[in-house]
């Protein structure tokens, strides 16, 4: 009987030695954790769709943020919950705007965080859409300008990184434009350069309150079908400034970050999103998956497709797992 001279399972038969061979692994220093912020006191909201995710309050905020400091995660990204919406989204670029308090509290509270900030509109328009809208449509260059004001009232707030989600053309060429002209030429820009026009962003627009008030996000969100695209919209980026690159959503789009990774060098991000937690919460809760198990399969094969960076709402429950082990 022939037996092979290399037997795999040599390195398999316990922890120890299957921990020495482990080609990708996860620590805190890949986790980027997303929050919602929201006005008033006393506000920690469970959204109905992402159990154990909240929109918070500023002073119930500071306490969540002081626990995952705590945990050893370095990065959080902040969307903003206004009180008040219009057709062009004054209130995103607000002096006294939702996120632009949020980052002044955090800054002041916890100056090593790295605080990044979503720039685009659709939290913050009556009509729910991330542009300004003309004749029915969104005007790419119009919108351009509003993104420009919104960056730059981020960085004059304290942020370290922002991150425009909108998708218009130029966006971030012209963002990096406006944040030297104000002085800010130390503010990275971290692009969602690759973000497909998905149906897995549902629970988000629950807890964003963002979803559009009519027709949908196809003319300037990415086509799902299109990968030879996404290199063209992250060299785009790239051009234009863009210090990281992003891919959303995570899981679905694996081969989209692998891609990206073999063929720019840049720090790649990839955000598993929304609908991608909301699956494996609500099938662990049926029991039909580990939930713990499932959580760490997923983001390691997010890591291993090519990200170095991973926004994941699980971050917080992530870094208290590999505490405790």
């Amino acid at each position: 009987m022939f037996f092979p001279e290399y037997r795999p399972r040599r390195l398999r038969k316990n922890e120890n030695i299957r921990s020495l061979v482990r080609e990708t692994i996860i620590t805190v220093d890949d986790l980027i954790y997303p929050l919602f912020v929201c006005e008033g006191k006393g506000v920690k909201q469970e959204i109905r769709s992402m159990p154990e995710v909240y929109r918070f309050s500023l002073d119930q905020l500071i306490e969540e943020v002081k626990q995952v400091v705590e945990l050893g995660i370095k990065a959080v990204l902040l969307f903003g919950i206004p009180d008040k919406k219009d057709e062009v989204g004054s209130s995103a670029y607000a002096k006294d705007g939702i996120v632009q308090k949020a980052v002044r509290t955090l800054k002041e509270k916890f100056p090593d965080l790295v605080v990044i900030t979503d720039v685009c509109l659709c939290e913050y328009t009556s009509h729910g859409h991330c542009g300004i809208i003309k004749n029915h449509t969104v005007d790419n260059d119009a919108t351009l300008e509003q993104l420009a004001k919104i960056a730059v009232s981020h960085a004059k707030a304290g942020a370290d990184i922002v991150a425009p989600s909108d998708m218009m053309d130029g966006r971030v060429g012209r963002i990096r434009e406006a944040l030297d002209e104000a002085g800010f030429t130390d503010v990275a820009i971290m692009s969602y350069a690759v973000k497909y026009c998905s149906a897995f962003y549902g629970p988000f627009r629950e807890a964003a309150e963002s979803a559009p008030q009519f027709g949908d996000r196809r003319s300037y969100q990415m086509d799902p079908a299109n990968i030879r695209e996404a290199l063209r919209e992250a060299y785009l980026d790239v051009q234009e400034g863009a210090d990281i690159l992003m891919v959303k959503p995570a899981m679905p789009y694996l081969d989209v970050i692998k891609t990206i990774r073999q063929e720019i060098n840049h720090p790649l991000a990839a955000y598993q999103v929304s609908g991608e937690y909301a699956m494996i919460k609500a099938a662990s809760k049926l029991g039909w998956l580990d939930e713990e198990k499932i959580m760490f399969e997923s983001l390691i094969a997010i890591k291993r497709a090519g990200a170095d960076l991973i926004i994941t709402y699980f971050a917080k429950k992530v870094a208290q797992t590999l505490a405790k082990r």
